[in-house]
């Protein structure tokens, strides 16, 4: 493990001098080598960390359908420049220019998306309860909201064996460091068409001097 100092301000407090970066080498069971790239400021513990593959790879599209309470243990890889998706719940999380990679599994995944939904429900509720009626949405579309993100958590927090509904869990990350690790999940190369609409989190340029 190795830390050095990276000539770059601070993305959220813009100090000098603070930024630095550790990187080591690890073996990720089942998925091989990787190098775990953590960049943090010490001025104000900003963090950012990420997951790269010793072997290059090319786009991917990872795709799984989770068919089974047991599907919920499989491994997943989830880079800073990945984009995972749930199209049965219309769900969609974007990597942003502080997306952070995580190794977990499926169930850790939706642990992360039910934390998102609260978030938002939260937020929509506040703007209930301070509601004007000069806001871009309407009481009513707001209130639609969230019984739609109420609904989403109920799905995702509603799986058991008797009741399971399947759902398909899709990874899409133009720099290919995302993996699932099942025996029934598929990868494909992305398209061009696809990674010209998908965003790719940080600057590289950050994550791997």
């Amino acid at each position: 493990m190795q830390e050095q100092d990276l000539d770059l301000a601070c993305p959220i407090c813009s100090s000098e001098g603070t930024v630095k970066m550790i990187a080591h080498v690890t073996e990720i069971p089942y998925f091989g080598e990787h190098t775990q790239v953590t960049v943090f400021c010490t001025s104000c513990g900003w963090k950012q960390a990420d997951f790269i593959p010793a072997e290059g790879k090319k786009s991917e599209k990872w795709s799984l359908s989770v068919k089974s309470q047991a599907d919920l243990s499989s491994r997943v890889v989830r880079s800073s420049s990945c984009t995972v998706r749930i199209p049965e719940l219309d769900l969609e999380v974007n990597p942003g220019s502080s997306s952070t990679g995580y190794v977990s599994n499926i169930e850790g995944v939706l642990n992360r998306f039910i934390e998102i939904i609260d978030m938002v429900a939260r937020q929509t509720l506040a703007e209930l309860t301070n509601y004007s009626p000069n806001s871009d949405l309407t009481l009513e579309e707001l209130t639609s909201q969230v019984e739609k993100l109420n609904q989403m958590k109920m799905r995702l927090t509603g799986f058991d064996e008797q009741h399971f509904e399947s759902f398909t869990l899709e990874l899409l990350d133009p720099r290919g460091h995302s993996q699932i690790l099942h025996p029934d999940a598929t990868e494909r190369e992305l398209t061009e068409e696809e990674i010209k609409q998908l965003p790719i989190g940080p600057d590289p340029a950050v994550l791997e001097q």
